[in-house]
């Protein structure tokens, strides 16, 4: 079963495996694993199995090893979908904060 990647993405841990692969694709589980020494390594298997599932990183087997990547196309699916909407608000609030500001700077002491 699929599991869903918005769900995947809600987990800290998930995201740190995501960002450790994005900087260095191919890492072995092994690698993978040691990159979280304050998490077990069954933990970080589960973690990358609801990564897998979700369709955001992709296995290689290589040997007895397997080596993840980032599946790009997913991640940018949820940044088309969900997550451009929010750079315009984004980009307004910061007009509006700079508006704020430069009028505050603009109104004479007492």
């Amino acid at each position: 079963m699929a599991a869903d990647p918005y769900a995947a993405l809600a987990s800290a841990t998930r995201r740190a495996i995501l960002e450790l692969l994005r900087d260095n694709p191919g890492l072995s589980a092994g690698e993978v694993a040691a990159a979280f020494p304050r998490v077990s390594r069954p933990a970080v298997a589960r973690h990358v199995g609801v990564l897998r599932r979700a369709g955001l990183v992709r296995a290689t087997r290589r040997g007895r090893e397997s080596h993840f990547r980032v599946e790009a196309a997913p991640i940018a699916a949820i940044y088309r979908e969900f997550l451009r909407s929010f750079v315009e608000f984004a980009d307004e609030s910061l007009v509006n904060l700079k508006r704020i500001v430069e009028e505050d700077e603009a109104r004479p002491e007492d």
